[in-house]
């Protein structure tokens, strides 16, 4: 079993609350849990109004599936205008590590 993770580092457009933040980052989830079908949340930046950031997080059987889900969430990071991605941080371990 392979476990990967992949954690974005976002800078959010004209927020001005904690609340404006959340409702951007509401559909991004939604939408990269929807994509990858792997689990997606705030990680991290929590009281920040302008910064995020977002983890996702698979286990597959083989560490190629797990690549492939996390291209396919970076991916996705690209497609939301109203957040750009500063930096992106990956990993990849196997269940016998």
């Amino acid at each position: 079993m392979w476990i990967g993770w992949i954690r974005f580092d976002l800078l959010l457009g004209d927020v001005h609350s904690l609340k404006e933040k959340r409702s951007i980052l509401r559909p991004i989830l939604a939408h990269l849990s929807r994509r990858t079908e792997a689990a997606a949340a705030e990680t991290g930046a929590h009281d920040l109004h302008r910064r995020a950031e977002i983890g996702v997080a698979v286990v597959a059987a083989t560490p190629a599936h797990v690549r492939d889900v996390l291209d396919t969430a970076e991916r996705v990071m690209a497609e939301h205008p109203e957040a750009t991605l500063l930096s992106a941080g990956r990993g990849l371990h196997s269940s016998d590590d």
